[in-house]
């Protein structure tokens, strides 16, 4: 491990409070990104999240992707977790801290708001992130594209049911611009030009070059999007930030214990059916991030852009990253645990 990823920790910091920084005292830097945004995905961010994800789709052939299909345990953890299981917990545990543990500092009101916004993003999985922490944790990305795939197939049907029941609001609609424009830029389009990249440079320079060479270029390439998607996601909302300090403080919380609880549901339940590491990370990583571009549509759409709901959804974003690069690190370091399924399962290499 080098310098640069060592301390990967006190870079994430330095972003933090250098964003907030910027939202404060450069605001014109925030409002001239913000103006380059498109049905609720902001360019700048998505372009950054691309480089990210760009890496790992190199490494994805189509014969990988086939073999990932096979592995319907992985997929059943996935899917039980992120759709019966991830709303309905998020749900109790919002209504356990706005409503009986924070019921003295927070107004009921706005504690019913922040519950609708928690509830937003527990029914969303993400789409574009997970491809991040996925490739951080060395998962396999074959599996990992199967999966944000079937997620989003689910997302479809499933999210506008799941929230009804839980908030009893029965106008809900799915900004499918939002939707479709997401999976375009985070899955479609990098997926085909890593495919063609790939392609090209192993039949030009070969598969030797394309290893060993070429992939390494990129090595740095995913944490320095990381940070910087950082320091964008944090100078947007550095305002807020200063405003309501308690208030995110109290939605961080409850966010953050369903985050850690998601990722060791799943996380642990592919360690029992005895599924590789490679695995069991995206596994548990794409439950336990969230499709935070359309959480905050709908709750803008819902509730207003000044509610709530839409701050919790907010808060959310600015929890998730910190929160999941902790996760990476307990998943690398957790992952000679895995070892003994390679024995038993063997996921086809790339």
């Amino acid at each position: 491990m080098g310098f640069f990823e060592k301390y990967l920790s006190i870079w994430v910091g330095i972003c933090i409070i250098l964003g907030v920084a910027i939202g404060i005292f450069a605001p014109v830097v925030p409002e001239t990104l913000a103006l380059f945004e498109y049905s609720n995905v902001s360019i700048p961010v998505a372009i950054l999240i691309w480089l990210m994800i760009y890496p790992m789709m190199l490494k994805i052939d189509f014969t990988s992707i086939v073999n990932a299909t096979k592995n319907t345990k992985g997929l059943a953890v996935t899917c039980v977790t992120n759709w019966l299981i991830k709303p309905f917990t998020m749900y109790v545990i919002s209504v356990l801290f706005f409503k009986v543990i924070f019921k003295n500092l927070i107004p009921l009101n706005l504690a019913d708001e922040y519950i609708a916004g928690a509830v937003l993003l527990g029914a969303a999985p993400c789409t574009a992130m997970v491809f991040v922490w996925s490739q951080l944790t060395k998962g396999n990305p074959a599996y990992t594209l199967v999966q944000v795939a079937v997620n989003d197939l689910i997302l479809l049907i499933g999210f506008v049911p799941i929230v009804v029941l839980l908030l009893g609001i029965n106008n809900v609609i799915v900004p499918y611009d939002t939707l479709i424009l997401s999976v375009i830029l985070f899955v479609v389009i990098p997926l085909i030009l890593g495919v063609l990249s790939r392609h090209y440079v192993i039949k030009t320079k070969g598969i030797n070059y394309f290893k060993e060479i070429f992939l390494k270029k990129f090595d740095k390439i995913t944490i320095a999007g990381l940070l910087l998607t950082l320091t964008i996601i944090f100078s947007f909302q550095g305002r807020k930030i200063i405003d309501n300090p308690l208030d995110i403080l109290l939605i961080s919380i409850p966010l953050t214990i369903q985050t850690f609880f998601i990722f060791f549901f799943a996380y642990g339940w592919a360690k029992i059916w005895k599924l590789p590491h490679e695995i069991a990370s995206p596994a548990g990583m794409i439950g336990a991030s969230n499709f935070f571009e359309l959480a905050v549509a709908v709750a803008i759409s819902l509730f207003g852009l000044n509610s709530g709901a839409t701050l919790a959804t907010v808060v959310g974003v600015l929890v998730e990253v910190p929160v999941m690069l902790m996760l990476v690190n307990i998943s690398n370091n957790t992952s000679r645990y895995f070892e003994e399924n390679y024995k038993e399962e063997k996921v086809t290499e790339i």
